[in-house]
């Protein structure tokens, strides 16, 4: 069975294709790498400068975000000098010939190799190899050009793919310990009355020295400074944008990176909230992963 291609696609890759036409050879290879926006650094040989704009626009059909390096390299038939024949001084010989050859006598007709050796008959060409053949040339690295990106983009798009299995992976991990804390949130209205009650205890050593009533005023108090439950329902709000963001695909990088700041917000204003140690352990795990997170979606187009 194919493997399906991620909606996920990385900023990183690498992909290269080789041709050959005419006694011309060509390779195009191209690298990308993580960038904010999209820039295209491409090097051409001499003489092929002007399928730059068409290089480029291919290239931003296909991508979102990336820094480009684009090589191209040609070879064969660059430096060959290239002959042709002067058919008009070729011509004027034998019209001369066929006109004064009658009145030449003792020597015999010249033939046409003989006429070829004659100076100025074959001459150098004003235009190479590489000249001559660039209209054909030039279509097909063109065409070369398309299939190495296209090979670029399922580069992009199988990185993507182990990126979307890590990124589910820590999504999972965050959600299991948001729910540890929520658990422990929970069951700390209680922990604190009895706290308060106990150090009450100690202080007076009268249990009527403070009415219920009032503790649980003084309780009510503390578990308003201390409630992490609003912190917790965002950050769960955040992970299942995270989940909707990487399910869907696209071009999603700054999206995630913007949740992975409100992450992490949420996580340090639960730390200083919460005077519960077990919750500030969580925190400093759930930071772990955020940090970890957030280093994968830095490669996300």
């Amino acid at each position: 069975m194919k493997k399906k291609l991620s909606k996920i696609t990385s900023m990183t890759g690498f992909a290269r294709t080789a041709g050959s036409i005419n006694g011309f050879s060509w390779v195009w290879e191209v690298k990308s790498v993580n960038g904010k926006g999209i820039d295209i650094r491409c090097r051409l040989p001499q003489g092929l400068e002007n399928i730059d704009n068409d290089v480029r626009s291919m290239t931003k059909r296909l991508f979102k975000r990336g820094n480009f390096n684009i090589n191209l390299e040609i070879n064969g038939g660059m430096g060959k000098e290239v002959y042709e024949i002067n058919i008009e001084h070729l011509k004027n010989l034998i019209n001369f010939i066929g006109a004064e050859h009658s009145s030449l006598k003792n020597f015999a007709k010249p033939q046409l190799d003989n006429l070829l050796n004659v100076r100025g008959v074959i001459e150098k060409s004003n235009k190479s190899e590489f000249d001559k053949n660039l209209k054909e040339l030039t279509k097909n690295i063109l065409l070369g050009i398309e299939k190495v990106l296209k090979a670029l983009l399922k580069s992009r798009s199988n990185e993507g793919q182990r990126i979307h299995e890590f990124l589910s992976k820590q999504l999972r991990s965050i959600r299991n310990l948001q729910k540890k804390a929520s658990k422990i949130a929970d069951a700390q209205s209680q922990k604190m009355y009895d706290n308060l009650k106990e150090q009450v205890l100690l202080l007076t050593s009268s249990p009527v020295a403070l009415s219920e009533d009032r503790l649980l005023q003084e309780v009510a108090l503390l578990v308003a400074k201390a409630d992490i439950c609003e912190e917790l329902d965002r950050l769960e709000s955040h992970m299942d944008a995270a989940d909707a963001l990487i399910k869907n695909g696209g071009s999603i990088g700054r999206q995630l990176d913007f949740l992975c700041q409100e992450f992490n917000r949420e996580v340090n204003t639960m730390c200083s909230k919460s005077s519960d140690i077990r919750i500030v352990k969580i925190g400093l795990e759930l930071k772990l992963l955020f940090e970890q997170f957030r280093e994968q979606i830095q490669n996300i187009e």
